[in-house]
């Protein structure tokens, strides 16, 4: 937990990309601080965005608390960190523009420095357009790619979780043209690798069973629809049951799926991004829950897009951010648990008290 506030986590909220659904369906969650029993939440955006957004949303008698930065956060309040100037055009819901693109990454960049102090147990991250974020500071096809950069990940795991359903997958924002080159042995494992640490440490699951899904239509069919299977992914996954991990496949993934076959497992490794979010989106588009798993730091995100051509109309339906801000919540809180289990092991192990005792000495 943060120093600001040890009994509640402190979630930092980014506001993404302002002519989406992001500041409305952030509002919706917050509204009436509620969450404020379980969590210090903190807005990185602006409070004049905002606050266009409240008086649509018939907010009006709810406040929001500006805080100029994180040291002074009211704990009873929705506290807001403007990140750059206020514009003086007004919100345009459903307009793609520089200026919210900017904005979407001042307010990224401003939370991820935060982050590096220690300040913030979480990040959660409205949607924003991959196109008007682009600048020389954010090069990056998304959110996962540029945290991984800032926090030095060379392999960050998107991982797509809900109540019903997790779905990580081996590439994530490449071209369909360019998949088959980086589905290789070392880039499976490191998934895999990254998935097991997650399902243990962020989710609480002991031994996970894991399933692996082909790259190719009938998981190559023996080899006449493509070598993937036989080659790279069945030989990883022997060598990986070898060695006592509880992962099973490649799957046909629409077989897969149509039968429901994911209720046997803790989580599925799909080979390339549509082949995973596709199913899961259909299956747990409401409730469901883009996890950065790999990174130090705790980082999610609604599953959804920007949906402009819903934006500014108070139809955005806003479960999946707050399953995003309970599911950072329940990560740092797991992670905070198995922490503080691991260091009361080392304790209770005599060769290490010894050690502890004779350096204290």
């Amino acid at each position: 937990m943060s120093e600001l506030h040890s009994d509640k986590p402190v979630i930092g909220i980014t506001l993404g990309d302002y002519n989406g659904i992001g500041p409305e369906v952030i509002l919706k969650v917050l509204h009436g601080n509620q969450l404020n029993r379980i969590c210090t939440p903190v807005v990185y955006g602006s409070m004049r965005i905002l606050n266009r957004y409240r008086n649509q949303l018939e907010m009006k008698d709810w406040n929001l608390f500006g805080a100029q930065k994180i040291d002074m956060l009211n704990p009873k309040m929705t506290n807001v960190i403007t990140c750059w100037q206020d514009p003086q055009e007004d919100i345009q819901p459903g307009k793609v523009t520089p200026e919210a693109g900017k904005g979407a990454f001042e307010a990224l960049k401003r939370a991820v420095e935060d982050l590096k102090e220690g300040r913030l147990d979480a990040i959660v991250t409205a949607p924003i357009n991959k196109n008007n974020i682009q600048n020389e500071e954010f090069n990056f096809p998304g959110h996962t790619e540029y945290l991984a950069e800032a926090f030095g990940v060379k392999e960050p795991l998107m991982f797509m979780v809900s109540d019903i359903l997790r779905v990580g997958v081996v590439t994530g924002h490449v071209p369909l043209r360019d998949i088959a080159i980086h589905i290789t042995k070392d880039k499976i494992m490191a998934r895999l690798q990254a998935m097991i640490k997650s399902l243990r440490g962020d989710f609480g699951i002991r031994k996970p069973r894991i399933a692996v899904l082909g790259l190719n239509p009938h998981a190559g069919e023996g080899g006449l629809l493509g070598s993937e299977e036989n080659d790279i992914i069945e030989p990883l996954i022997k060598e990986m049951r070898a060695k006592g991990q509880l992962v099973y496949g490649p799957y046909p993934a629409d077989g897969f799926f149509a039968a429901q076959s994911y209720r046997k497992y803790d989580a599925v490794l799909a080979m390339y991004h549509d082949q995973g979010l596709t199913p899961f989106k259909t299956i747990a588009f409401n409730d469901g829950v883009n996890f950065t798993a790999g990174l130090p730091i705790v980082r999610t995100s609604p599953d959804h897009g920007t949906a402009y051509d819903i934006a500014g109309k108070n139809i955005a339906d806003e479960t999946s951010m707050r399953q995003a801000i309970f599911t950072a919540i329940d990560v740092v809180r797991q992670r905070k648990e198995q922490a503080e289990l691991e260091k009361n092991a080392l304790k209770k192990n005599p060769v290490v008290e010894k050690m502890t005792s004779q350096e204290e000495k």
